[in-house]
């Protein structure tokens, strides 16, 4: 080990120091969650962008492991091993290494394995309260450890599916463009496609089968899924479950009978989307639009504006915040409020920190309800670089 790796240690290990005492003197919990995780909760909630990038291997009793590439779902599971009722108030505070796959290669800003210093907060009644409690906290970190020219992005997922209400689309369409909108590189041109229809028809799957399946009759539809994949000679072992078959089934049963998308909710989605900038004007820009639609609805809105007024009392300058509609994380278990904190020097791609609203998030982890959560990570090698001091 070279000296200047013995130094970047210990200013990581200081700097990791400062950050959670700011985190346990604000009232959270430190735990040290598992390194080593189930990969099934991850696989199905991290969404595809991490899903492809995590370390995920089989041991010896053949069960399906991963590195957790990050620390908010091992935290979500923790919680549900300390407390029978999931809807307990609780706020964990913790920090370490997580782990994920680097297409482009290891550099020091996206390492493999890198450091996050984070908290999480489950039942907080008053949402609003616990979101811009959880951006100060991380800011009053990140400002403590000496990093004070950081700017504020915010999205928020729920706005969107308001948006979506006010279009007036359908139940079906509302969840394929909350699909869709997740990934943020493909929705334009997905959204395009979506006036010809929710997706392509299918000709490898026969229509007769199509037609017989219903959501309302899982038995019958299973049933019919059983006897064409018996007849097509498709083997279970090794793929999904007949259920899971069936249910992705139903699903292009649905979206065949779901006339295109309405070029006047088109319209209104491209042009919310399109709405960035200063988080203190974007929302007059919001409502106007949402005013206009077919059903109109001022309950996001007000939700996004007691957010900034909570924010700004919280001593978070609101010129230093921007807000844009597109800006959705990568992480598929958010729910509503989204947030990145930059520095200059890193840029745009390499956040210093980050985190949102997740309240589905613990009943994928086993809790038989949703509750409600929010937390946030600070990459530690990359606030010690944009500090000043070198990073991995």
């Amino acid at each position: 080990m070279t000296a200047e790796t013995v130094l970047n240690l210990e200013a990581l290990a200081s700097q990791a120091q400062t950050i959670m005492s700011v985190f346990t003197k604000a009232g959270y919990d430190a735990v040290a969650p598992a390194i080593i995780q189930p990969a099934d909760v991850f696989l199905d909630v991290i969404g595809e962008s991490l899903r492809a990038r995590t370390y995920v291997f089989t041991d010896q009793d053949g069960a399906e492991l991963c590195l957790r590439p990050d620390i908010t779902v091992p935290t979500c599971r923790l919680h549900l091993e300390r407390h029978a009722d999931p809807a307990t108030p609780a706020r964990y505070c913790y920090n370490g290494p997580a782990f994920r796959f680097q297409p482009q290669g290891a550099t020091a800003d996206h390492p493999r394995e890198f450091r996050q210093a984070g908290i999480e907060r489950f039942s907080d009644k008053s949402r609003e309260a616990a979101e811009a409690e959880t951006v100060a906290i991380i800011i009053k970190a990140i400002e403590k450890v000496g990093f004070k020219d950081w700017t504020l992005r915010l999205g928020d997922l729920g706005l969107f599916s308001s948006v979506l209400d006010a279009t007036g689309v359908s139940l079906n369409w509302k969840k394929r463009l909350d699909d869709a909108f997740l990934r943020p590189l493909s929705f334009r041109e997905a959204l395009k496609g979506f006036a010809t229809g929710v997706r392509p028809p299918s000709s490898s799957i026969p229509q007769e089968l199509l037609s017989s399946l219903r959501r309302d009759d899982v038995e019958a539809s299973e049933a019919a899924v059983a006897v064409y994949l018996e007849e097509e000679a498709i083997d279970l072992i090794g793929t999904r479950s007949l259920s899971d078959i069936t249910a992705h089934l139903v699903d292009i049963a649905e979206d065949a009978k779901e006339a295109p998308l309405d070029s006047r909710a088109i319209e209104l989605i491209e042009r919310y989307i399109g709405v960035s900038g200063p988080a203190i004007t974007a929302g007059e820009k919001i409502s106007a639009l949402i005013k206009g639609a077919p059903n109109g609805s001022g309950y996001a809105l007000e939700t996004y504006d007691r957010r900034l007024a909570l924010l700004a009392n919280a001593g978070i300058d609101l010129e230093r915040v921007t807000f844009s509609a597109e800006f959705g994380r990568t992480l598929a278990y958010y729910t509503g409020l989204v947030f990145e904190v930059n520095a200059a020097s890193l840029g745009a791609k390499s956040p210093i920190a980050g985190g949102g609203r997740y309240d589905g998030l613990l009943r994928a982890a086993g809790s038989d309800v949703d509750v409600a959560a929010v937390g946030a990570a600070i990459h530690s090698e990359r606030l010690l670089a944009a500090v000043g001091g070198k990073s991995r």
